[in-house]
């Protein structure tokens, strides 16, 4: 697979990885980790809208949120919200990379990459198949959310 087939930002992200050794590869994950946004307080105070993604080895939570586009027109755009422990960097690192190659797209552009992007990171053989299954799930519960809000508002309307 190509990484034209990505949003702009995280076929970006992808091609970074790419043009690294493994070594690299994995420090520039631990990048992302460090760099993954706290939560909001309004999320902070509320822990029971975010949702478990169950599949990680380590605890990690997530929630989408959609807003309309910032001119106001067009597809509603989604905001990605992680919550994930400072000792689990390579969980951090994979919302990192979600995070920062998904937020503030559409519906559209969420749900068009491909299952196994996790794959074009180069880190298979670096990370156990567990983590990388896990990182999979992250993305598949993502698009899950994303469809499920997508078919909310349209049926609101």
């Amino acid at each position: 697979m190509s990484t034209y087939t990505l949003p702009a930002a995280l076929a970006e992200i992808v091609d970074d990885f790419q043009a690294l050794t493994e070594p690299d590869r994995l420090q520039l994950l631990l990048e992302f980790s460090r760099g993954l946004p706290e939560l909001p307080e309004r999320l902070k105070d509320h822990p029971e809208l975010l949702e478990q993604v169950v599949e990680c080895q380590s605890p990690l939570f997530l929630t989408i949120e959609s807003e309309k586009n910032s001119d106001g027109e067009g597809e509603r755009i989604y905001r990605l919200f992680f919550k994930a422990p400072q000792e689990a960097p390579t969980t951090r690192g994979f919302a990192g990379v979600l995070h920062e190659g998904l937020d503030g797209l559409t519906a559209a552009e969420i749900l068009a990459v491909p299952d196994d992007m996790p794959e074009l990171l180069g880190l298979t053989r670096a990370i156990t198949p567990l983590r990388m299954r896990g990182m999979t799930a992250m993305l598949g519960r993502i698009k899950r959310k994303v469809a499920a809000a997508q078919r909310l508002s349209k049926t609101a309307h």
